[in-house]
């Protein structure tokens, strides 16, 4: 680990009390705009550069204690909203998801099911409400400001949206405590259940936006996506269920597009961000442009 990481990681822990005394080894862990290391038996997160921009710390730390207290993420040690510092339990034993495990393992796909299941009842209550078409305006808006270039075609998508949006809106369903972010590395696999971490954009959402994204994030086949919605439903999902998640698989692409050109923007080495982008917004025209999201459009407006 560069030394001016490390040297930064141990300032930031005299903030913590549980750790100011720290002395011993740490380790850095994933994270595609953060900061994540384990420390002891916990795991500390200094946030990335701009994230202030786009992300509520306090909102987060209140979302990441209810997800807690709801059996489904880590216990919170520490959270400060002012510097976004925020220190969880670490897991023991537990595997950091990815694409390819979950391709190798779907009883973790069925877990992932059954643990947004246990998010999406346990009557948390979220500060943020998570409103795709919101956000897209909040994230153009950054952008406006910035020098990076949209995908050709962007805005042509974003207003053939506002037929997705009237069908949505046509069948409403009740907000839950969603977590809105689940890349594969936010989830962690004992074998027997997996917890879900980083709740930066969390918010209440229709809870298809969760497994849609996810299906997206871990490039899920159909047979991939039918555990996920079985495990999810407790048996056979119903078509508007179905509907709306396939629906936010395009959406989601449509989201994090702008996200990628905001990591661009900030100069975030993590990832290629814009190649990043550019696949996102690809991905999102191919699924919109397919007979699968016609049926589904049609099916929630006729419902």
């Amino acid at each position: 680990m560069p030394d001016n990481t490390e040297s930064m990681l141990r300032t930031s822990l005299s903030d913590i009390p549980s750790l100011a005394g720290y002395t011993g080894p740490v380790e850095r862990l994933g994270g595609l705009t953060n900061l994540v290391f384990r420390v002891g038996d916990a795991c500390v997160r200094l946030p990335g550069a701009g994230t202030e921009e786009y992300i509520n710390r306090a909102h987060e730390a209140v979302a990441a204690r209810a997800a807690a207290d709801a059996g489904v993420s880590p216990e919170v040690i520490h959270a400060d909203p002012e510097t976004g510092i925020m220190a969880t339990r670490f897991v023991e034993g537990a595997t950091t998801m990815t694409p390819d495990a979950f391709r190798a393992d779907i009883g973790a796909v069925r877990r992932a099911g059954e643990a947004f299941r246990q998010l999406h009842t346990s009557g948390a209550q979220f500060p943020f409400t998570f409103e795709l078409f919101a956000m897209i305006d909040e994230y153009l808006a950054i952008l406006s400001t910035r020098e990076v270039a949209l995908p050709e075609g962007y805005h042509d998508v974003v207003s053939e949206a506002q037929t997705v949006r009237a069908a949505l809106a046509r069948n409403p369903v009740d907000l839950v405590a969603c977590h809105c972010d689940p890349l594969c590395e936010n989830f962690i696999d004992t074998g027997e259940r997996i917890f879900i971490v980083d709740w930066e954009y969390s918010g209440m959402n229709d809870p298809m936006w969760d497994l849609g994204d996810l299906s997206v994030e871990g490039e899920f086949d159909a047979r991939q996506d039918q555990a996920l919605l079985q495990a999810y439903c407790g048996g056979t999902p119903n078509s508007a269920d179905q509907a709306r998640m396939i629906i936010y698989k395009a959406m989601c692409d449509l989201l994090w597009t702008l996200w990628g050109l905001i990591q661009l923007a900030n100069g975030n080495p993590a990832e290629d961000f814009r190649a990043y982008a550019d696949g996102r917004f690809a991905r999102c025209r191919k699924l919109i442009a397919s007979a699968e999201f016609a049926d589904s459009l049609s099916t929630l407006q006729t419902a």
